[in-house]
């Protein structure tokens, strides 16, 4: 019981963030209005994407310090689960894109290169799909998801802040700050950022068990 302490944690959080985040009351602000409580939903499921990203990141960098098979797995689902999350971040930006903006997809800079990072890791799944060689695709991949993390970050952090953009946060457009995030969201953010966190990397966890036995099978055949 106490090894899956931090999966009733996960659970826990998220589903207290799912029940407040429509419950507590919300700040009223032009043009956002209700939709604010999207706040707690699409930040924190960049912010689990994040964490399972730069988990695959170490795991990388262990598979080419060991030669590991097991780190190089343990990389490749923490990309699958990142990207999981990254496409609910995108998909919620959206639909909050489309209540406050007009629009689903205006061509913003910050989701034309959200959506860019996007690409850059689905590509890393085609290059491990296009090579048959063991050591050879691990090897590659692992170099390959070392340098798309920063590049990620470049796109969706530094460069949206260097045009003008609609998204909080870039372009000389505020984000949400210590004078309009009212004490009563962060009591809600801030726990969803652990939950949504955790839950990222059970999803991780579950799928590495799986493949480990998949692959188990497959040697034994």
């Amino acid at each position: 019981m106490y090894k899956s302490w931090w999966k009733i944690l996960a659970v826990t959080l998220v589903f207290y963030t799912m029940i407040a985040g429509f419950l507590l009351p919300v700040p009223t602000l032009p043009i956002l209005h209700e939709t604010i409580r999207n706040l707690y939903f699409h930040v924190p499921m960049w912010v689990g994407m994040l964490t399972v990203f730069v988990i695959s990141v170490y795991y990388s960098i262990k598979y080419l310090n060991t030669g590991k098979e097991e780190y190089d797995l343990a990389a490749v689902e923490c990309v699958n689960t990142g990207l999981l999350f990254f496409a609910l971040g995108l998909i919620t930006g959206m639909m909050w894109a489309k209540y406050t903006w007009g629009e689903y997809w205006s061509g913003d800079p910050k989701q034309n290169s959200a959506a860019i990072a996007f690409l850059l890791y689905c590509a890393y799944l085609v290059l491990r799909n296009s090579m048959d060689e063991e050591q050879k695709r691990a090897k590659i991949s692992a170099i390959y998801n070392i340098f798309a993390f920063p590049i990620m970050l470049v796109l969706i952090f530094i460069l949206p802040r260097l045009t003008d953009s609609l998204h909080p946060g870039n372009g000389g457009n505020p984000a949400f700050g210590k004078y309009d995030l009212a004490t009563s969201m962060r009591v809600v953010l801030y726990p969803a950022f652990i939950g949504w966190s955790l839950m990222a990397i059970w999803i991780a966890t579950i799928r590495y068990r799986i493949r480990l036995i998949e692959n188990k099978k497959n040697a034994i055949n």
